[in-house]
Order: C-alpha cells, then structure tokens, then sequence
C-alpha cells in the first residue's frame, strides 16, 4: 500500500536500536467519513479491526503523501515482527509560546547553529513538527527530509565544543526553546485506569469470542456453565491486571523521585540559579555538589570528579570514580577517541552521587547530554514498557487452529441452515442456532484453561524464589536450547581471595608468597603499590570500593583517612585521600603514609589504573600502576620485565587465578607540572604479579552437568580473561576433558595488512616443570599451541574460545564465518555488554531459543535480549529482566527451565483437551441435528460444568519432573504429533457417535414414538406416550418445536458415548513423563477422574424416572448398557496405545522425519549437517583472510572449502542479508 511518491518514505533511527520504516499520509475528509459510517453501521466491528490493524486505519483513512506535508506518519519496524505503528504529526508554536518573534535564517534563537534544535525550527515562522514514537521525541528537518530524535546533544560534537559552546551554560531565552522542543526533563509513567488496562486486555479476538457466545448462551437459558466460565475468564483477567497495576506501580516508584530533584544551573552570565530538574534541557550546565542526591539526567563532566555508585545501571553497587572529559581539539566526536570508556567521563541518570572532588578553586559542573526517556534510565524503563515482541509459535499456531475451526464452524453452520430451513423453522431460529453451531465449534474455555497453565507455573516459580514479570516467556523457556552464562558471580563466587604475590628482585620472580602472610609485607614499591594503587572511598565509616581493590588493601594492614590537607603539586589536583599504616602494620613501616594526589581510573579499554603519589614527608613523588599484566609489562622498562614473564603468568592464570600486574616509577616534584598520562605511565619498572582466587560456586558444577545430560548446550560470556575463562569452564564441566579447544583470534586491517582470522589448537599437555597448585576448588591445566593431524573422531567434540576484539572484527570482516564459529562457540571472554546482547541476537538469529544467566552486572542488556533472561540480582537494573531469583546460584536455571517445559506442556494438553471437547461435542450435535434432535440443556451443563471444568482446572496441576528430559516438548501446535493426535482422536471419536447411532437404529427394541419399548412398565409410560404422539404429528411442526423434547435413543446413546470419551481423552493427553510427574502424582486430577468414571457409570446403569426426566434421557436394556461400555473400554484401549505407542514415541517421529529426508527448520541444525559432511572444517592452524574468489593454500595450490561455501548458500537462501559486501569465509592460509 505504500506510495512511490518522492519523500513518501524515510527511515528512522537508521542503524540505531529502535529502526523503523516511516510513511507520509495525509487525512482524507471523504475516506474518513465513509469509515465513520462503516464503524456505526458495522456496530463498531470495523473501528475492532482498525485497532487491530493500524495499518488499515491509516490506508483506508488518508492518502499517500510526502513526510513533509504528512498530519499522519505510518511506522513499520524492521525486525521480523513488521510492526505497525501510526502516529499523528503535531506543532509546536514557539512564538505564541515564548517571547520570541519572528526570526529569520541569520537571526538565531539557538547559539550553536549546528545543532539539531536550531534545524528543527521553521522560520520565520518558528514552528517545529515532531512525532513521538515510544516516549521519544523526532522532530522534522526541513534540510535532510526526515525525523531527527531531539532530547539529546549530538554526538557528534568534539571535546572542545562541549567545553566551549555549552561549558559557561546557555541563555534563559535559549534554555526555553530547548525545553519546548525537546520536552520536559520528566520520566512519566502513568498509572493507567483499570478499564483502560481491561479494554486492552479483552479486545482480542479469543476473549471476544468467548464473551460473545456466552453472552449468545445465556440468552438462550444456558446459565450455569456459561456463568462459570465468565467467572474463571474475569478471574483470570483481573489476576493479569494486578500484575499489570503491580508492575505499573513499581516502574512509577522507580522514576518517581527522579522528577523532583532540585538542581544548580549555571547560567550563560555567570548566575547560579535553583531550579526543579524538569526543567533541564540538553545543553544545561549544572552543578553536582558534594551531597548525595540521584542524577535526573545524563551529563558529562567538565571540571572535577565524582565518585558515583552506577548500582542503577550495572547492577553492582560499587563506587565508580567519573574525570572530566578533557579540553583538547582533536577534531573527532568526543567520544571517538576513548571508545567504550567516554562513559568514565558521563554521569548517567538514576545513579547516585556520593562524593565531588573539585578541580581547583571551582565546584564540579557538568554539562547536560540527555533527557527524559533519553537517557541511560530511560532506556531500562522504555526496555519495560515497551518489551521485544515474542516470536513465539504457541500464540500463532493457536490463531491458526482458531481459524481452522471456524472453517468447520462455517460447514456445520450450512448444514444447520439446510436442514432447519428444510423442516420449516422460523428465520430467527434459524439464525440463532446456525451462531450457536458456528460459535460452539471452538469452545469459549481456552482462553481460561491456557491461562490456568500459566498461572499455576508462575505460582510455582514463586515458592522457588523465582519471580516473573513476563508470564508468557513462562512458556518459552521450556523451549530453551542453549543458556549463555556470565561469570563472576554467576558460576564463580562475587568476592575474590587474595592468594599471593609474586615480587621480582633483579628481573627475576621470587617464590610466590601465600596469603594470610606469616609477617607484615615489608615497606617498598609492592606495598606502596597495594596501599594506593585503588579507588576505594570512605562512606559512612566504612571502605567501600570494587572487591579486588578492597582485598587487596585489606591485606596491606593499612588504613584509609579522609585528609582536607594534602600536598597539591602545580598542574595537578588533589583528590583529598591518604592512606597509612595500621595499628598491626605501624611497627614494621618507616613511613607516616600516603598522600594520592592524582588518580586516572580503570578503565576497561585501556586495562590499567594508576596513581601519583607522595610519601608523606618525602620530597619525591612515586607513579603505581595496577591492571593486566600484558599491558602492565607493555608500560615497564624491557630490562626489568623477568624473561620468565610469559611462562610464569600462564602458570597462574590456567589454573584459573586472577592475575594482576603492579608497576611504579618516581618522579621528581618538578617534573609534574606539565605531566601528562602518557608521561606519567611511561618507563615503569615492573615489581610483581598479585594473584587473587575467584572459586567456582559449589551449585555450579552439578548444575551444568544436569545441563549437559539434557543436551542443552551451555556458554561462557564473560568480561574476565580469556585464559581464566577457559580453565573455570573445563573446571566447571561446560567443556569435557576429552573436548578439543580451539582459539579463534581475529584482527582487523591494519595499513596494507588484509584483516586475517586464525584457528589455534589448545591442548592440555602438563610439562613436567610447571608448579603445580591445587586444592583450592580449580583443576590445573596447561595449554600449548602444536600442530597436529587428527582423525575423523578427534574432530567429533570441539569448542570455540573468542575475545571480545576477535568477536568484533569477525562482526565486520568474517560475518560468513560467524554463524559457523557460534555453532560450536563456548567461551567468549572479555566482552563488553553491547558485545553480549549482539551475541544473544546472532545466537537467535540461527535458530536457538536462548536464556541468559547473570549477576545484573553489565548483563542487563543480554538479559532483556535473552528469550529468557534470568536476573542474579534485585537491583534496579534487572527489573527489565523477565525473571528475578532470589537464589545467587544457577540452580533457578534448571528450576525455571523444569517449570517452562511442564508448562508448555500442559498448556499443548489443555489446547487439545479444549479443542477436542469442542469438536467432539460439535459433532455429536451435528449428526444429532440430522435426527431433528439436541442435547438438553443439563447434558451439555453435565459436560461442561461437571466434567470438562474440573478437568481443565486441574489438568494444570501436574508438578514438573525432578529431572530434565535429553530432548525438549514439541515448540508449536502444528507439529506433527500433535496434529495426528488431534486428527486420529477426532476421527476415531466421529467413528464412534456414528457406530453408536448406526448400532442403536438397529435394534429390535428402538422406535422413534415409543420410548418405554426398551423396558417394561415404570412412571413414566404415560408422559412418554405424550411425547411420542405429539411428536408423530410433523406435517406443522418447526424444527426447533421438534427439538423441544430431546429425549430419544440416539440423544441417550450419543450422549453417555460424548461424555465418556471426554473422561477418557482427559485422563489420555494427561500424560506425565518425561516433562511432569506422573498422573498419579496430581491428586486432585485424579481424584476428578475417578469421580467422573464413576459418574459416567452411573448414568450409564441408572434406573430412576427422575434422572431421565431432568437429564432427558429414556432407558435402555441392560445388554445395551453393557455394550456402550465395552465400546468406551475399546475406545480408551485405542486412544491410549496410540497415544503412547505412535503420538509419544520420538524415536519413531525421528525415522519417519530421516525416511522423508526433511530438511530441519532451525538454521543451526541444517548449517551442522552441512559442517559434518566438511573434513576441513575448522581450519585448525590455518590462517585465512577475505578473498572473494577461493581459498588459497601458500605454495599448494588452491582450496576451496565446501562447508563455507555451501553454509553460506544456505544462509542467504533463508534470507540472511546482514552480510559485509564482497566478504566470505574464504581466505589466504598461512
């Protein structure tokens, strides 16, 4: 429907997170009114489907135009989802709003004239067209033809024009413009009214079904069931609004205190001004002061530092120390030059302040980058109300069914009319009875009884510690195939140990030292380095700071004192903290303490802290440097770097230790005033490795193993070192002994050099020189890199291991080779958390169905992009993740996924149970209904309200199995067993009702007049003569005057076989293993079940007058009794074998699938049977680079490898595009 009209379509957000197609309409008055009159005629229908479809509204309503003379803008996300959003075009007047006058290009209201706030605003006559899509803000530019989002300065600008464009603040008139167009500085959630949230929830087409037909059957008399379902359905509803409200109420607690901050803002000319922080606009300067209080927006600093807990936003409440962005013109973005780490320069919104070290004589000022749902706490709570759309089979497949059913809805309602409008009945009941036909077909209880699933696992979940905020992943996570895990304090313990040092005397290591210590370190460069070399704060009396900072200095056996009066030398500021001896080190240390006079954070990019200081008393200053080993030596003086530098890191570090490296240098007093960094951390002399403990948590290794036996595969994502990251998961048992590892490192194009990719082996060979270390809860290993041929059953196990920087330039330069790398893909060390959500996508992407584990420390992004994401942590930045565990191990993974699979499965048995109990009773109707016949109305209540309610309510009941299945329940309705049980179970339940009917029209003993003529004598001779006399006069009777009495031997027949097999299909899709506890095991299902056999018996063998008369059944010989129970014995005997022995028999669905030679569905499984048939892959100690054409093999020739060439034929036959032009997994070999 889109137009190829110039300027018709645009993108937004283009290669940003939320990009979406835009189309440009403008409203037609005629189209509109005639779809006013189609919503009024059609009693609102069409306005239902118009708020199903936007899209229709909008192409049906208006016209294709340009997005510049667009009121209406059609959006469509472009993930596979293909979303469509419509939103309406506003203004805003700025002159009627300001005192702003008209003003031409020349005469500006906004200083910065390449700011996107000056090009959104029309001039002369100062208006601005903007959409709000998803609480953001775009507003048009006239210059570039499209939506720009505003609340935000642009990252484009340097460091220097941050400082000297917005560093003296704006003007109050300039402060206002901003305000108008970007908005307030507000994060509002409002509580939604309960009959909005209601509206929302009930206009969908199931519940409109379910409340129209029992609306029809409560007109017609039916008001027991009907009433009892409408009971359960508002149940239901009002359980999902409270967690709607509850979950409504915490994000409005969340922000709540965010709007009513009140801030410092510096002024263009100079004046400080008290203000409410609402009314902050990008671009504002404000001042942090040395309270504490919460930031109410992102802003970068400009002069001072900030300790900052980011608990908010990471997860961990550990100090973080903020610099101010440094004033120097490079020419780039500012936040080009540091990468990842601009954010040491930014505060972000939501998290707390605790202390401000001013730089100089001046306070600490900020400048503000964004607003609103803008900024950092905006997106968690924009990630919430706004969740990624779930690709989720059930929900589709159950659309699918609903309309298959209504197909059949629509034959039996042709055959209802035929044959009513052929025996004469009036219109309206004709008309009536074809709805009740048409809408009974699809039982109005699935909504509750697939809602009763759910709601009993997220009860479950609860008692186990487990909360839920999404209860439909519920499901999902019974189809989980691979869990991606963080590790530090996720497989591994929060805290870590100090467990030695090793120092260095004359370039070389001495023995390791083990900690707790005999005697007191002595005094030198190794503890000057341990006591200062940190970012530890005091707050509230005690020293707190990240984890290896504090056992580090807890190990000195010094103290940390807060100090108005430190030394400040020229050019540097004080950060007002020393360190000295405690009362246990003061004897053994010839020194007062320590003066830190200047920290450069860690940062993760570049890998090292350092610190200037200066021993108290003393005339020179000392440079301690703390961080990776490798970047420390690459910092130090070649000569006092120990030849055995390599050899004795990787002894440490295989057997899974932390290892720090510890540097220094000294200064002279006057060399600072002009030091640099750079200057400052160049020329070190190395002094020792420190090497901390970080033991597996005793829940780990059990819990990957159950993994490992369900045939889940299991991931490493960690930011810690790749080395480390390995041992903990051979430790761990992620990666079998007898698993081959395989190191994948990838570089990008340097100068002339092609971006190349290398395979490296990775072999445990223990020398028999190597130290060992056990006993502290990690296996020791040691890895070499050696060539080797391997045969074809060495190639069967092997796993990738990649660093963050190598899963990157795979991203850009080898995205052929990715999907191939992940397939086997186990370890992935040193990511950064953007790294890891791209990694949960790319996994998703083939087909996986992933969760994500973690401690809430920089996996929130993973976990929110995880199908199922499980939060470690209950801080406020794992509250967008669906599930939250109160236990701080991986157990609640198995737990969660037991639940999933128990639920999912249920929920397939409820569907089926539901959508059988309707075929069948519709059926049995159907032929009744060629006998001019009907069930009565306490028939169809002994079904429904006696036998098919208590069956669905506590079918749900069954507890998850104790151990997880080696394979997982069937992911969608439509898959073939379930679609031959569904098919067999009606066929074999029509087969029956017509057996029965054709069997009882057979016998000596039936008549359609005379009721009694099966038995002898009782009451009830005399009204059955009535009956049958005033039924033998027809010639004048309506079929519905015809049906008033339903009482005859095909109604009785049919009935008790309808009822029975309800009972029998019940008890069959109940089936217990391998994903729940067996049937026995649910107590009140079956106690249920027995109540209803017995029931069935008793209606079957019941010789009273007064239940005939009010269940309209007639009485029947005992030899006929007999055999509708032999034919319910068959009918159970059947439906269960087939049940067991074809419907739930895998294996056989797995010869039948190999015999067809089907192709798998998911990409990983088809991209496996691919690599399989490859004896070349993976290319193990070979080195490749892009080449368009082949593989090419130094001085042998070519190679060309099949696996590459046919994976990636595959991949883009199943629509891959996201592939870098001209790039393959084809390259030159070393």
């Amino acid at each position: 429907m889109e137009s190829r009209q110039e300027g018709h379509r645009a993108v937004l957000n283009p290669g940003g997170e939320l990009e979406m197609e835009m189309y440009g309409y403008k409203t037609h008055h005629v189209r509109l009114g005639a779809c006013i009159l189609g919503c009024v005629l059609s009693c609102g229908l069409l306005l239902l489907v118009f708020y199903w479809k936007p899209e229709w509204s909008v192409w049906t309503n208006c016209v294709p135009c340009s997005l510049e003379e667009a009121d209406v803008v059609l959006l469509r996300t472009l993930d596979d989802f293909k979303q469509y959003t419509r939103k309406r075009v506003r203004w805003v007047h700025l002159a009627s709003e300001t005192s702003c006058k008209s003003r031409d290009a020349d005469n500006r209201i906004i200083a910065d004239e390449d700011s996107i706030v000056n090009k959104v605003i029309s001039k002369p006559e100062l208006k601005v067209r903007y959409i709000q899509v998803r609480k953001i803000k775009y507003a048009w530019v006239r210059a570039t033809k499209t939506f720009q989002k505003v609340g935000e300065l642009e990252d484009i600008l340097t460091s220097a024009d941050i400082h000297l464009k917005y560093g003296s603040g704006l003007t109050a008139e300039e402060q206002v413009v901003r305000r108008l167009i970007c908005g307030p500085n507000t994060i509002e959630i409002e509580m939604t009214p309960l009959w909005k949230l209601f509206m929302k929830e009930v206009l969908n087409i199931f519940y409109l079904h379910q409340f129209f037909t029992l609306g029809l059957w409560l007109s017609e008399g039916y008001i027991e069931f009907a009433s009892v379902i409408l009971f359960i359905s508002f149940v239901s509803i009002g359980l999902t609004l409270y967690e709607l409200r509850k979950q409504s109420t915490r994000l409005h607690n969340l922000v709540e205190a965010h709007n009513k901050v009140c801030v410092t803002v510096c002024r263009k000319n100079g004046e400080f001004k008290e203000m409410e922080s609402h009314s902050l606009v990008p671009g504002d300067v404000i001042v942090i002061t040395g309270k504490k209080f919460y930031l109410p927006c992102d802003a970068v600093l400009i002069s001072g530092s900030c300790v900052i807990n980011e608990g908010m936003l990471t997860g961990e409440s550990i100090p973080v120390t903020k610099t101010q962005l440094p004033l120097e013109d490079s020419g780039l973005p500012w936040k080009v030059p540091s990468g990842e780490d601009h954010k040491r320069h930014v505060l972000f919104c939501g998290t707390e302040v605790i202390q401000t070290k001013p730089a100089g004589q001046g306070p600490v000022k900020a400048v503000v980058l964004r607003t609103g749902f803008n900024t950092a706490k905006g997106d968690l709570v924009r990630s919430i109300l706004y969740p990624r759309p779930l690709n989720f089979k059930l929900h589709r497949d159950t659309i699918r069914v609903f309309i298959f059913i209504s197909g059949l809805g629509v034959v039996g309602t042709i055959y209802t009319v035929v044959n009513a409008a052929t025996a004469g009945a009036a219109i309206h009941r004709i008309i009536i009875d074809a709805i009740l036909i048409l809408t009974g077909a699809f039982s109005p209880a699935i909504p509750a009884a697939l809602a009763a699933g759910t709601i009993t696992a997220q009860r479950r979940l609860k008692q186990h510690g487990i909360f839920c905020i999404s209860p439909q992943r519920i499901n999902i996570s019974g189809q989980v195939n691979l869990i991606c895990f963080d590790k530090t304090g996720t497989l591994t313990e929060d805290g870590m140990d100090l467990w030695g040092i090793v120092a260095t005397k004359r370039d070389c290591f001495q023995m390791v030292q083990k900690f707790p210590l005999s005697n007191a370190l002595p005094w030198g460069p190794l503890l000057g380095a341990m006591a200062s070399c940190h970012s530890l704060i005091i707050l509230d009396g005690e020293i707190q700071g990240d984890p290896l900072d504090l056992k580090m200095f807890e190990a000195t056996g010094w103290e940390i004192v807060d100090s108005n009066s430190a030394p400040e030398g020229e050019g540097i500021s004080t950060s007002n903290m020393r360190v000295r001896p405690g009362t246990a080190a003061a004897g053994t240390v010839a020194v007062q303490g320590i003066v830190v006079l200047h920290q450069y954070p860690f940062s993760s990019k570049l890998q090292r802290m350092s610190v200037i200081t200066q021993v108290i008393g003393g005339s020179y200053l000392e440079v301690y440097m703390k961080g990776a080993p490798e970047m420390v030596a690459s910092f130090c003086k070649k000569e006092t770097v120990p030849t055995s530098f390599a050899a004795e890191l990787e002894l440490y570090t295989l057997q899974g230790f932390r290892v720090i490296g510890l540097a220094h240098k000294v200064l002279l007093a006057q060399e600072v005033a002009a030091l640099t960094r750079e200057d400052s951390e160049s020329d070190l002399e190395f002094i020792g490795f420190l090497i901390l403990e970080n033991r597996l948590k005793s829940e780990t290794k059990p819990v990957l193993q159950e993994l490992s036996a369900a045939q889940i595969r299991t991931v490493m994502v960690t930011g810690d070192n790749l080395q480390t990251a390995v041992t903990v998961a051979k430790s761990s048992a992620m990666i079998s002994d007898s698993s081959r590892i395989i190191l994948v490192e990838a570089y990008g194009p340097d100068g002339a050099t092609p971006a190349s990719i290398t395979f490296k082996e990775l072999e445990e060979n223990k020398p028999n020189g190597h130290r060992g270390l056990n006993g502290y809860g990690i296996k020791e290993i040691d890895i070499d890199i050696e060539e080797g041929v391997y045969t074809s059953e060495e190639w069967n196990s092997y796993h990738f291991a990649v660093s963050g920087k190598s899963y990157q330039n795979i991203l850009h330069h080898f995205y052929s080779l990715l999907q191939k790398l992940l397939l086997n893909g186990t370890v992935f060390a040193r990511m950064t958390p953007s790294q890891k959500s791209s990694l949960i996508e790319e996994f998703q992407k083939m087909g996986y169905v992933v969760a994500m584990c973690g401690d809430g420390a920089n996996d929130c992004g993973a976990l929110k992009m995880a199908h199922a994401g499980i939060s470690l942590s209950e801080q406020e930045a794992s509250v967008a993740s669906p599930f939250t565990s109160k236990m701080d191990n991986i157990q609640c993974v198995v737990q969660l996924l037991k639940e999933g699979r128990a639920a999912l499965v249920t929920s397939f048995s409820l569907f089926r149970y539901m959508v059988l109990y309707g075929l069948i009773t519709y059926t049995t109707v159907l032929i009744l209904y060629w006998q001019r016949n009907f069930f009565g109305n306490y028939q169809f209540l002994i079904q429904d309200l006696v036998i098919t309610l208590p069956s669905f309510l506590t079918m749900s009941l069954n507890a998850p199995a104790t151990k997880l299945a080696k394979y997982r329940p069937p992911g969608h309705l439509c898959s073939p067993p379930i679609l031959f049980s569904v098919v067999f179970n009606m066929g074999f339940s029509l087969a029956m009702m017509i057996y029965g009917l054709f069997m009882v029209q057979q016998q000596a003993w039936y008549s359609v007049i005379d009721f009694d003529s099966a038995c002898s004598g009782g009451a009830g001779n005399l009204h059955s003569m009535n009956v049958s006399l005033v039924k033998n006069v027809t010639s004048n009777d309506t079929a519905h005057d015809m049906i008033k009495d339903h009482r005859s031997f095909e109604n009785t027949t049919l009935w008790l076989l309808c009822t029975g097999n309800l009972v029998i299909i019940a008890f069959v899709f109940s089936k217990g293993r391998p994903f729940r506890k067996p049937v026995y095991r649910n107590y009140p299902f079956l106690l249920f079940l027995m109540v209803h056999a017995a029931l069935c018996v008793f209606f079957i063998f019941v010789d009273s007058q007064g239940v005939y008369i009010v269940m309209e059944l007639v009485c029947t010989p005992i030899l006929w009794r007999v055999h509708i129970i032999l034919i319910l014995i068959v009918a159970f005997a059947v439906l269960f074998i087939v049940e067991e022995v074809i419907i739930g028999n895998r294996d056989l669905w797995v010869r039948v699938k190999t015999h067809l030679k089907l192709q798998p569905l998911s990409r990983y499984k088809a991209l496996r049977q691919i690599l399989e048939l490859e004896p070349d892959w993976p290319p193990v100690n070979k080195t490749l680079y892009p080449s368009s054409l082949s593989l090419q093999i130094e001085d042998s020739g070519f190679y060309c490898n099949p696996a590459v060439v046919n994976a990636d034929h595959f991949l883009r036959r199943e629509g891959e595009g996201k592939e870098p032009s001209g790039q393959c997994a084809n390259g030159h070999v070393h």
